[in-house]
């Protein structure tokens, strides 16, 4: 009897262990978020989307747009990894919730998913200092695609984006519904698209049908001012920041509700899901992986520099001399829950740079060394205040830069060479010329002067 207690204390011990490891943090940052809802909106609308991330282990907690506790700040320090601002319409927010707030935790490692609408709203305001520019108040994004329909025109599906283009989705999503407005993406490098609008589809201020078709037909005569269609249109759109957080901005909030997720697909639907389960789910499970730092997040672990055939690093570095630069990169694997080696960057550069790079070369991964990527040149001919300089920026990654400053400088005094073979003939005319005057010189003084001495006194006859 008490073997078969143990047994079952041992099974209850694993299988628990088993749930916790299933319910585990899987972002690398932390695993709290703050869903701020708005009253309108309710909370069972959303659960798929909120349960699913919390099956995957975060831990949420909801609050009121105005509600003053819990704030996401403290003594300038944010209390959550993640804020999710489901308030697409809301105008007034309590004192904790401002833009300068929300960027400010954003510099300091929050992650942020806001949800836009054709109203103007603080959060729009926000959203065009992402370089996000949004249409006028009250245009939402219409579609009289796919036919037939059984919704109005402000229902439509947008094709996802494929895997080779945004490596954060999972291959093959279905079409998606979606119900918002539309943004055009400006000219920062940073923004990262993650949802398109359908080449079919503009913005218009009426949802009626054919009353959107005289708005573009005026944008066209305008000759494209205040044109908002066609697939340059972003629905869902990304920011990168320098620090690794990451922000997204999407113009529809319905695009995570139940409604939209287990609403089928029509027939005509593009990329061969006709008919089928849409693809809400998947994407917008894989848009917070990528929002969370789950997937494609990278860091720099460790760099050094040394002299060929040293392993210590030097104060200064002399003019031309041999010079290894190593650097160590990892990836969070959501699996070992962990960053691990990461050895798959084709394209990394190092820069040796002063004010322009003087050296720009390729850094291979090391063959056996996982995550080590080494490179060996020569330091250039000319001395002043280097940096050692790492800038790799890709779309949808992790941003990693590395900047190390080092000194080099000429030779000592006793560093040169006693003889330089360049100066050999400069050599051989000074010790011509020297040669040339000792020889003169000696035969100047020791040379007899012959000629007839005048004397003096009368001649004798």
């Amino acid at each position: 009897m008490r073997f078969f207690t143990k047994a079952f204390a041992s099974l209850l011990t694993l299988g628990l262990v088993g749930l916790s490891g299933l319910v585990s943090a899987k972002s690398s940052t932390g695993d709290s978020v703050l869903v701020v809802l708005d009253p309108s909106l309710k909370r069972e609308n959303y659960s798929v989307f909120f349960s699913r991330l919390e099956q995957r282990g975060y831990q949420l907690t909801f609050r009121a747009p105005k509600d003053v506790a819990p704030a996401i700040m403290e003594y300038d320090v944010p209390m959550f990894s993640h804020i999710i601002l489901f308030t697409p319409e809301t105008k007034s927010y309590a004192q904790d919730i401002t833009p300068q707030s929300l960027v400010s935790a954003l510099e300091q490692g929050t992650n942020l998913l806001i949800a836009l609408s054709d109203k103007q709203t603080p959060l729009s305001s926000l959203a065009t200092e992402f370089s996000l520019i949004l249409p006028p108040p009250g245009t939402p994004v219409i579609s009289h695609h796919p036919f037939p329909r059984d919704a109005g025109v402000d229902l439509f599906t947008a094709a996802t984006i494929p895997t080779g283009a945004a490596p954060m989705f999972s291959p093959a999503i279905p079409d998606v519904w979606y119900r918002g407005v539309s943004h055009a993406l400006g000219s920062s490098p940073y923004l990262v698209p993650l949802l398109r609008a359908p080449a079919e589809s503009f913005a218009a201020d009426s949802t009626a049908d054919g009353a959107g078709a005289d708005a573009l037909v005026d944008a066209a005569e305008k000759g494209g001012e205040g044109l908002w269609a066609g697939g340059a249109m972003g629905l869902v759109t990304g920011f990168q920041t320098n620090v690794g957080s990451r922000a997204v901005f999407t113009g529809s909030v319905d695009l995570f509700s139940n409604e939209l997720a287990k609403k089928h697909l029509p027939l005509g639907g593009s990329g061969g899901h006709i008919g089928g389960a849409p693809g809400n789910n998947r994407w917008a499970q894989d848009v917070a992986g990528w929002l969370f730092q789950e997937t494609l997040t990278l860091r720099i672990d460790n760099v050094t520099h040394h002299r060929a055939g040293e392993d210590f690093t030097p104060e200064t570095y002399t003019i031309n001399d041999d010079i290894v630069y190593e650097i160590q990169i990892s990836k969070y694997d959501i699996r070992a829950e962990t960053f691990v080696p990461y050895s798959d960057i084709p394209d990394l550069q190092l820069e040796f740079t002063m004010l322009d790079p003087h050296v720009r070369t390729a850094l291979p991964a090391v063959p056996g060394k996982p995550g080590t990527y080494q490179v060996a040149f020569r330091a250039p001919d000319r001395h002043g205040v280097f940096k050692f300089l790492v800038n790799w920026r890709r779309t949808g990654w992790s941003y990693l830069h590395s900047s190390v400053t080092v000194p080099v400088v000429p030779p000592r005094h006793d560093g040169y060479p006693r003889f330089l073979s360049a100066a050999w003939p400069y050599y051989a005319g000074a010790a011509s010329t020297s040669l040339g005057f000792v020889l003169f010189c000696a035969l100047w003084l020791g040379g007899d002067v012959r000629g007839e001495r005048k004397r003096g006194g009368k001649k004798v006859e």
